[in-house]
């Protein structure tokens, strides 16, 4: 706020202004600063694979992507906040993983965290947690709204890993994982 306090008073024509409208001014600019700077923390920890976003979608080559489809998603990201899943299935190569990572900026754009991940670092990790007994990495997983796990069934699955997937225990696991 200071800065934009000198600015202002360097600026001819703030001065002209009422004191309510420069300080308005003043707050709208830190409000305006404190919503980058959770964004970008909200996308750093995403950890998202590429800088892709919803706008640089290219529809016109032949990959199956429905245009309306991919604007109801990206309307303020409403199935995040409902907490629904989204699977981007196509062959390799047609943008299944910038499109996720789309989807996932988009998310953080309007206020909701994310995580990008591999699945076999997903699987590593989860065994690693297991092994020594952690529940951190479930309850960090449960605090994030969007999670894309990138490159799913690429290799079989080990016997762990689909337990871990399909048994009821990992799901309940995540969802009675507290919430902060």
């Amino acid at each position: 706020m200071v800065e934009a306090l000198r600015n202002q008073e360097q600026d001819a024509s703030s001065r002209e202004l009422s004191f309510l409208d420069r300080l308005g001014l003043l707050v709208d600019q830190q409000w305006n600063w404190r919503e980058n700077q959770a964004l970008g923390r909200r996308l750093k920890s995403a950890k998202l694979r590429n800088n892709a976003c919803i706008e640089e979608i290219d529809y016109r080559t032949t990959r199956g992507l429905d245009k309306s489809v991919i604007r109801a998603l990206a309307q303020e990201s409403a199935w995040a906040g409902k907490h629904e899943n989204i699977f981007v299935l196509g062959p390799t190569g047609v943008g299944k993983s910038f499109v996720a990572s789309a989807l996932a900026q988009k998310a953080c754009r309007d206020g909701y965290s994310a995580l990008y991940t591999r699945a076999q670092s997903l699987f590593r990790d989860l065994a690693m947690a297991r092994a020594d007994g952690s529940l951190n990495l479930l309850a960090r997983l449960a605090r994030v709204d969007v999670l894309v796990i990138d490159d799913w069934a690429m290799a079989p699955l080990s016997e762990p890993e689909r337990r871990e997937t399909s048994g009821r225990s990992a799901r309940s696991a995540i969802r009675s994982a507290p919430r902060s």
